[in-house]
């Protein structure tokens, strides 16, 4: 599937719900003792592939007219636990699946096999779990035994999916357990997003630094009906589009103190000198002037594709630091985004954990090969909105795993739009 995209961004838009919240919500809903009602506007392919895997463990998940049904899992099933491309469903239930004592075998799409697992299948079997794999590529895995609680210790540079899982599994532990981060911890935002989740959900954690410390033998107890907030990080196309094109965007239905990292597009964008104005649920992006920063992307990992595409206009050069794991999401979104700019003529080099973009004026992009990545695809269809001409990518169905009506939105904003649906 490709997409012919062009033309001059203006208008409001409204993006979609959260799907790390979303996720988030889902799970404690599954686990709990009573059913409940989650409202999400919109689902992508990521979200349903948690509800997909949540229905293989027990529970009755079903999605209606922008409503999430949730009967938790009474009886763990197990078999077999389709996730899809996304690495936050994988990550999550594999320790969810453990504790419930399920046997269960993991298998996804995409680059999702080959994405790192290790350190998390080793840290569980230290944990009366154990693990078969079936091929040269990490999925897909069988797992069979059930988690005990006890004391974990996991090294903070790795992914913190890992943390989460654990923090959804161990508060139903028969022991309590203890969970210390060594180094640096990464993506706190996201550490902080799972903490309210379960605190929404009457799950106790305590943290103290780098050290987390969860009863076991807790009870999940849902309020009757909850509300999927809307996505900051599919608002960040439409915040840098705004800023780098000719007239205003005005994004709506956003939390402005949201524990969202991706909320730091406004701070990243301000720091390159945007101008950008909150009013209630509403960011409003002015065309600016933007000069080249350094970004540390330690915490919002998922914006420096499209924060490379306002770093290709800005006056300058833009280096973004602690951006080594891009080269392990979707795509190596590292050597994705040199691509992407290197077709409009912009310069870029990649180091061990930084990313250096020498801004300039883009030119007409030539064809655009996504990778399969949804932020790569969304981010170059930002980048088709200041240079000459239309712009092919080629894989544009690849927003559908997290926001699929994003094309749909790009013409409603006043963009030209040609290609397969």
């Amino acid at each position: 599937m490709e997409k012919r995209v062009q033309g001059t961004l203006q208008g409001c838009v409204t993006p979609p719900p959260s799907k790390s919240q979303a996720h988030r919500l889902l799970i404690c809903a599954a686990l709990a003792t009573e059913p409940s009602l989650i409202e999400c506007s919109a689902v992508n392919d990521d979200i349903m592939a948690t509800m997909r895997c949540l229905n293989a463990l027990g529970a009755d998940i079903r999605y209606t007219d922008g409503l999430f049904a949730i009967v938790p899992v009474s009886l763990c099933k197990g078999g077999l636990l389709d996730c899809g491309e996304s690495g936050s469903t994988l990550r999550f239930l594999m320790s969810v699946a453990a504790v419930l004592g399920a046997n269960a075998t993991f298998t996804g799409a995409g680059k999702l096999p080959q994405r790192p697992m290790g350190d998390l299948t080793n840290l569980l079997a230290e944990h009366g779990m154990a693990f078969t794999r079936h091929s040269a590529n990490e999925l897909p895995v069988s797992c069979s035994g059930t988690l005990n609680g006890g004391r974990f210790t996991i090294p903070g540079n790795i992914s913190s999916q890992y943390l989460t899982g654990l923090l959804f599994a161990l508060p139903l532990a028969s022991e309590d357990s203890e969970i210390e981060v060594t180094g640096e911890l990464t993506s706190v935002s996201y550490i902080e997003m799972t903490i309210d989740a379960l605190r929404v959900a009457g799950i106790q954690v305590e943290r103290s630094a780098n050290i987390f410390r969860i009863k076991g033998n807790q009870q999940y107890r849902m309020p009757l009906r909850v509300v999927v907030e809307g996505d900051w990080s599919s608002a960040a196309f439409w915040v840098v589009a705004g800023v780098i094109g000719k007239h205003p965007i005005t994004v709506c239905g956003m939390n402005a103190e949201s524990l969202q990292g991706d909320s730091a597009i406004i701070d990243h964008l301000r720091s390159m000198g945007a101008f950008i104005t909150v009013e209630d649920d509403k960011v409003i992006a002015m065309p600016s002037q933007l000069f080249g920063a350094e970004l540390d992307c330690m915490d919002t990992p998922d914006l420096v594709p499209v924060l490379s595409v306002a770093a290709a206009v800005a006056q300058g050069v833009t280096t973004f630091t602690n951006v080594g794991r891009l080269r392990y999401k979707e795509s190596d979104r590292l050597a994705a985004m040199k691509s992407v700019l290197a077709a409009s003529g912009i310069d870029s080099t990649v180091g061990e954990d930084t990313f250096t973009v020498y801004g300039g004026e883009p030119k007409a992009l030539a064809p655009i090969d996504s990778f399969g990545d949804h932020r790569i695809a969304m981010s170059a269809a930002v980048l088709s909105t200041v240079t000459n001409g239309a712009t092919v990518i080629s894989g544009s169905g690849c927003v559908a795993k997290s926001y699929p009506s994003f094309f749909n939105d790009f013409a409603m904003l006043g963009g030209i739009v040609e290609g397969e649906n």
